[in-house]
């Protein structure tokens, strides 16, 4: 199997493990703040229950995001995309704004779980697509193994 063909299937396969996660934290999202989050949120002060409308929103743009991303990465994978549209900026990952660190500390323990769990999902996400302009300037520790590993067999 030559070496594009394995990096290919290995960053397919990334990409639908993230797109899983990425679903089901929508998912949790959509259901927390459909429900409980709702009623936590008519408890707080005025001005806290907008910022938590708020992050409500921010959570969704990362999510959003991250999913247009990664479909963006199968079109390219099934060829329907040519591989150098990654490098597009439309096609790239959007940006997502980060809490305010006072707010975020006064919500809902787990509004902050959601909040937290999409920025680190966002993050790992910007790795790759920092690693799709410029494989070098992102090398990963797994990659580094897998070439070690290719060498030596």
């Amino acid at each position: 199997m030559n070496k594009p063909a394995l990096e290919s299937r290995l960053v397919l396969r990334v990409a639908d493990s993230l797109y899983v996660e990425a679903m089901v934290l929508a998912d949790e999202a959509r259901a927390y703040f459909d429900q409980p989050g709702s009623a936590e949120r008519d408890t707080l002060p005025p001005l806290l229950r907008v910022s938590f409308s708020c992050e409500s929103l921010k959570i969704t743009t990362r999510l959003m995001h991250i999913v247009a991303w990664l479909l963006t990465r199968r079109a390219i994978d099934a060829g329907e995309i040519p591989p150098g549209a990654v490098r597009d900026h439309a096609r790239r990952l959007g940006r997502a704004d980060d809490s305010d660190p006072v707010t975020y500390g006064a919500l809902p323990e787990a509004a902050r779980m959601l909040i937290e769990a999409s920025r680190e999902l966002y993050r790992r996400v910007q790795r790759l697509d920092v690693e799709a302009d410029d494989p070098q300037s992102a090398a990963s520790p797994a990659r580094g193994l897998l070439n070690r590993l290719e060498r030596a067999f």
